[in-house]
């Protein structure tokens, strides 16, 4: 079986972290904190180092494709295991749509119609989803790899075609909704920078996960870093003031470099692109519901199989499409949800990492990962309502079996002793 070197493993562990969310985060964090977005930026690259780093760590020390949901497992038990799995369960219908809506922002750039069509841009990607994942016929690794190279080509010439028309000036005033509008746009960042968790599910497939594991990651962390911040800071120093109102940024970057044709082509990457990921965090969300069933965290009846998993997840994605709630709102929901995931994994890691540096870091990143929960605010609450209903479904099942007793109960006693 090949094993992965260290250069693979950076390509793979950015691409679980580098996703469409790109082509649209810009615009909506400028929108809540202005040019000072990109201190936000910057916080979430400096976060993301001691956090890649511990699931490295854990993932090298412990290599077990189970990931996040095996170590927290191994610290706390079962209950937060499930707790872990139902937020990740739960988090991708209500991101599916958040994510199409970043492809429909650009194709109602290019053909007009708002939120009309958005919305017909998530059906159109959510039924050609549930079709492939239905059938079975899953986007391949290679896929997934021209999609992250097109993504990643796109930031870049993005950037080198954008920038000579860069204006100081677009940065003052720097806070114009102040500095606490820093720490809002910081929470919903957090949907850019998902992804570090599945650094630990790759570990099994390296030649030397001690050795090779953190350097993959750290190499990984380096190059999403600089990306998303040249992308950031471009889009702000050329875009200026208009970049909150921006729906589709990068069209808006490209059609200043090389003109207004440029939107229809962006569009058509933005829908791919957005067509990939939905796909890749469906599919893999239909698995997950079937495991957590097989395992008794979920009811078989409505999970029991990935036909019933994947019903599940594209119907409460679509309920949620049609929801009449802003869609900063929804991501601060799912960036709630993944922060808990990591406040669960670093905390797990506090515990299972052996050493004073490990568990410092580990430490550090517990503290930087609960700041970020607590500056998501109310959306939070129902990723921590997600994780009590979890509990409260295991302990429900529990006491259930222990109340459920045979008909004759009674002892009968044995004919052969009677006289």
């Amino acid at each position: 079986m090949h094993k992965l070197t260290v250069a693979q493993g950076t390509a793979m562990s950015a691409g679980a972290v580098l996703g469409a969310g790109i082509i649209s985060l810009p615009a909506m964090a400028a929108a809540v904190a202005g040019p000072a977005s990109i201190v936000a930026w910057l916080a979430l690259v400096l976060v993301s180092a001691p956090l890649a780093w511990v699931f490295a760590e854990l993932g090298a020390r412990f290599p077990d494709a189970g990931g996040v949901s095996s170590y927290v497992r191994q610290a706390f038990g079962d209950t937060a295991a499930d707790a872990v799995g139902w937020v990740f369960y739960l988090a991708v219908p209500v991101g599916a749509p958040v994510a199409s809506s970043f492809a429909g922002g650009y194709i109602a750039d290019a053909l007009g119609g708002g939120r009309a069509t958005s919305l017909a841009t998530f059906a159109v990607i959510i039924t050609v989803v549930f079709i492939l994942n239905w059938l079975g016929l899953h986007v391949s690794g290679r896929v997934q790899v021209v999609l992250l190279s097109i993504l990643v080509s796109l930031m870049v010439i993005t950037v080198l075609v954008a920038l000579p028309h860069a204006q100081a000036g677009n940065f003052v005033p720097f806070t114009p909704h102040g500095w606490g509008a820093v720490g809002l746009a910081a929470a919903m960042l957090v949907w850019a920078f998902a992804g570090w968790e599945a650094v630990s599910s790759l570990s099994p497939d390296y030649a030397n996960p001690r050795r090779d594991v953190p350097r993959a990651t750290m190499l990984a962390v380096v190059v999403v870093g600089v990306l998303y911040l040249a992308v950031a800071g471009t889009n702000i120093a050329v875009l200026g003031p208009g970049l909150g109102v921006s729906q589709a940024p990068l069209a808006d970057l490209l059609a200043v470099g090389i003109g207004e044709p440029a939107r229809l082509i962006t569009a058509a990457v933005a829908l791919m692109l957005t067509l990939g990921t939905v796909n890749a965090y469906v599919a893999g969300a239909a698995r997950l519901g079937t495991a957590l069933a097989a395992e008794g965290a979920l009811p078989a009846w409505l999970t029991g199989t990935d036909h019933r998993s994947l019903t599940f997840v594209v119907g409460s994605a679509v309920v949620v499409a049609v929801l009449p709630l802003e869609q900063h709102t929804f991501m601060l929901m799912v960036s709630g949800g993944i922060t808990l995931v990591y406040v669960l994994g670093t905390a797990a890691a506090v515990k299972l990492l052996p050493g004073t540096l490990a568990k410092t870091v580990a430490g550090f990143a517990l503290v930087s990962v609960c700041a970020l929960l607590w500056l998501t605010g109310v959306p939070a609450l129902l990723g921590l309502a997600v994780a009590a209903a979890a509990v409260g479904y295991r302990f429900w099942r529990l006491r259930r079996s222990t109340d459920v007793q045979p008909e004759d109960a009674v002892s009968v006693e044995d004919p052969g002793s009677s006289h």
